[in-house]
């Protein structure tokens, strides 16, 4: 059988770094170029790679995933599938925005690594001849953005990074994982029921996300409203309940015509109105706070990025939220 033409899009983070004394684990210029010689993706499928950034991920801005997302749909033409390196504090955010706007169906894998080059036991050069094992299986066509660490097969949508340090960070705590790779083939166990495409030339970042906490008062949400932000992320406790104290900079930041959106800061499980009283969930609603179901708040913060790149008014960003939800 002839081998995949796969192309791997490099952006920096850890999988890219060494230690460099006295400087800490930096960024280096030789990743791009090792890649193109790792035997091991060249026993496994045809190699391309495009360095479009290298830089820490959490320099790493809306913008440009955006540009990634282009830049993908754009190369993926001419390839099989794609492979993006990335580092691991924002992947989530990145593969989920690629995974809202990218036209193309088929395999694009985000891949990263939690140990640099210089360290014991790296796991960077296993997960990238996993991702792009992956990026070469028919079965990964029209399952969205994939990501794939540990040899385990998320989804963009579900995935979170649960720890600091540890090479088995990433996981997906409500629904768990898709598929694993062993050393003789790659599995899904199950397929994907929840799939949103937002297709978009632009985005608006001027969305803010603030997380609740006990006795928490209104003073960044009324920086949201000063600073003219479209939209508010709360990430509210359990079912999506918040201080009460917040309740009048909330109504007032909806009389300014700002989205109000609520999300769980719990890991698992999705926000419900279910609860009367001041600051809970069904008297937000009542409000006119839209609920973000099973989204976290990150992305919840990349959805809205989206929408308002793809809609011209707030009302129409309003009234696509209220349908889906």
């Amino acid at each position: 059988m002839e081998k995949k033409k796969i192309l791997i899009v490099t952006t920096g983070g850890t999988i890219a770094m060494k230690q460099n004394s006295p400087f800490g684990v930096i960024p280096n210029d030789e990743f791009a170029e090792h890649l193109r010689s790792f035997p091991q993706l060249n026993n496994v499928a045809k190699i391309d790679v495009y360095e479009f950034l290298n830089v820490p991920s959490p320099f790493m801005t809306p913008q440009k995933m955006l540009e990634l997302a282009k830049l993908v749909d754009k190369k993926i033409v001419d390839y099989d599938g794609v492979v993006v390196t990335h580092g691991t504090d924002t992947l989530e955010e990145s593969a989920y925005l690629l995974d809202l706007v990218l036209k193309t169906e088929k395999p694009v894998i985000f891949t990263a690594a939690m140990r640099s080059n210089s360290e014991l036991g790296l796991d960077g050069p296993r997960n990238i001849v996993g991702a792009v094992r992956v990026a070469c299986e028919e079965q990964a066509k029209g399952k969205g953005v994939l990501v794939v660490l540990n040899d385990e097969i998320d989804a963009a949508r579900d995935v979170v990074k649960t720890d600091a340090g540890k090479i088995n960070s990433f996981l997906t705590p409500s629904y768990g994982l898709l598929g694993i790779i062993d050393p003789d083939r790659v599995t899904f166990y199950r397929d994907l029921i929840i799939r949103e495409k937002i297709h978009t030339e632009k985005i608006d970042s001027n969305v803010d996300l603030i997380k609740c906490v006990s006795n928490m008062d209104g003073r960044f949400i009324e920086a949201s409203i000063n600073h003219g932000a479209k939209a508010i992320v709360l990430e509210a406790f359990g079912r999506g309940n918040v201080p009460r104290f917040i309740v009048k900079d909330i109504k007032k930041a909806l009389e300014h015509n700002l989205i109000v959106t609520v999300v769980s800061r719990t890991y698992t499980g999705r926000v419900l109105p279910e609860y009367g009283y001041e600051g809970g969930g069904l008297s937000l609603k009542k409000m006119g706070v839209i609920f973000g179901d099973d989204l976290k708040g990150p992305k919840m913060r990349i959805k809205l990025m989206v929408l308002f790149g793809k809609y011209k008014t707030t009302e129409a960003v309003r009234n696509y939220l209220q349908n889906k939800n």
